[in-house]
């Protein structure tokens, strides 16, 4: 039977002819070198993962993994667990928040359950269920060992199924209540930082209830003791069924050279781990924005990728990764356009000392 580690032993290193490639076709365009600073690493980076410097995006698809998280029960957030099954079916219906950002995007939103808690099932939800939400992280470990290894497993299968069926380019979300939790509790515990560090409001705690979650963080990483040399173990203890499958998902889209958009705080927890079990896979990560939790953007230093957006958002869904994309649009749009140093009559720039 495939496992994630399958999946991590086919990802191989970036093409980096086709990189010094893309950077010659950015070079040769009549305008000053390097001027779309991030954008035109990121178009270069897609054309190593490509292997190709014909850069397409036509095809668009967010994966929104949902999943509840057991640390709810703490007061760790300001509403309860039945929103994250009311927000999937309201994103595979089409009247979530992200949804009119995703249509202006030209891009396909897919909700997926990993372990929504006692959802019925929905039509235009993906069945991916891997049990019924996590344990609650402050009195024991979120999950088993094999149940986190199943939602990596499943998040991988759901990105290289939609790269066969065409995808130029997944969006990795989320949503899970108390998600927050998990994902600065999975940072606290890689990274070896304090709670007060990393734990913001989420989605609006007030001050009572962000000492608590921080209080309920430093007891769940005491009780657990996560193994922060070992992704799936801290995942295991301290993370949740979304986190994993966002981490299956980004080694998936790796394997299969397919790009994969980071969203904020906690895709960006789930793509750390996926780099720490397979340092190879930062080929197919493009991080969206900083998010407006603390620590944000030092998540993303740790795997050297610089978001070319700082807006303090924390919607979650994919929104600020759905954001991207028109911004690349126009980048590829220029990258495109053949309007090189001669057509226009003009000197070529060359580097200068």
């Amino acid at each position: 039977m495939e496992s994630i580690y399958d999946i991590i032993k086919q990802i191989t290193l970036a093409d980096e002819a086709a990189r010094r490639a893309a950077r010659r076709q950015w070079d040769s365009l009549a305008k000053p070198l390097g001027s779309l600073g991030v954008f035109e690493d990121m178009i270069a980076k897609l054309a190593a993962l490509k292997g190709d410097i014909d850069v397409r995006m036509d095809d668009r698809r967010l994966l929104v993994f949902c999943a509840d998280n057991g640390v709810v029960r703490q007061g760790v957030t300001q509403c309860e667990s039945d929103v994250t099954a009311k927000v999937a079916v309201a994103l595979a219906e089409n009247r979530s928040s992200v949804n009119p950002m995703a249509r202006y995007a030209n891009c396909r939103v897919i909700p997926a359950d990993v372990g929504i808690l006692d959802f019925p099932g929905h039509k235009d939800v993906l069945d991916r269920r891997v049990r019924n939400g996590t344990d609650d992280l402050s009195l024991g470990p979120a999950m088993t060992r094999d149940e986190c290894l199943a939602a990596m497993l499943s998040g991988a299968k759901l990105a290289r199924e939609n790269a066969a069926d065409g995808a130029d380019i997944l969006l990795i979300g989320e949503m899970g209540i108390g998600n927050t939790t998990s994902s600065s509790a999975v940072i606290c515990s890689l990274l070896g930082l304090d709670p007060a560090e990393v734990v913001g409001r989420g989605a609006g705690l007030s001050t009572s209830g962000l000492a608590r979650k921080r209080e309920v963080i430093r007891r769940a990483l005491a009780l657990n003791k996560p193994d922060p040399t070992d992704a799936v173990d801290v995942l295991t203890k301290v993370g949740g069924l979304d986190l994993a499958a966002m981490c299956g998902a980004y080694l998936g889209a790796a394997a299969c050279n397919t790009p994969a958009v980071i969203d904020g705080f906690i895709s960006a927890a789930a793509a750390l781990c996926a780099t720490l079990l397979c340092p190879a896979a930062e080929k197919a990560l493009f991080p969206s924005h900083n998010s407006g939790e603390r620590r944000g953007a030092a998540v993303l230093d740790v795997f050297d990728l610089a978001a070319p957006l700082s807006a303090e958002m924390r919607l979650g869904e994919g929104g600020g990764a759905v954001m991207l994309l028109p911004l690349l649009d126009m980048a590829l749009a220029l990258y495109r356009s053949g309007q090189s140093f001669g057509r226009l009559g003009i000197e070529a720039y060359t580097p200068q000392e």
